[in-house]
């Protein structure tokens, strides 16, 4: 099975990202996953994600048998912020846990301006 993003439509505060389902020898399927722009606020999640989750998700409905709507729910959107949380915390366990060594008050000076952009 092959899922194919076509796009998406903007529905008031939700977005209609529309897929199709290419399975060989079948004719292709058109699918929609519908997604509550308001929750990726809420969990901090970029627009630009949402196709990837979408995908995610119907993969997992059609895996599952369950036809009909698709949405892409508050639950999905968590274990995709847990997921990565975990994935992140992995990451500097890896590193050895290292945290930057206490500043000095001349070398705090230096470094602030480039906390803004989060290095």
């Amino acid at each position: 099975m092959d899922i194919r993003y076509m796009g998406f439509e903007q529905q008031k505060n939700a977005r209609a990202f529309r897929f199709d389902v290419v399975v060989k020898g079948q004719p292709n399927r058109r699918c929609v996953v519908t997604a509550d722009l308001s929750l990726f606020l809420t969990n901090r999640v970029a627009l630009q994600e949402g196709p990837t989750l979408c995908a995610n998700k119907l993969t997992i409905d059609l895996e599952n048998n369950l036809d009909g709507e698709h949405e892409l729910t508050e639950m999905d959107l968590r274990r995709h912020t847990e997921a990565r949380l975990q994935a992140e915390a992995a990451r500097a366990e890896k590193r050895g846990g290292r945290r930057p060594p206490a500043a000095t008050p001349g070398a705090q000076q230096q470094r602030s301006h480039w906390r803004n952009f989060g290095l």
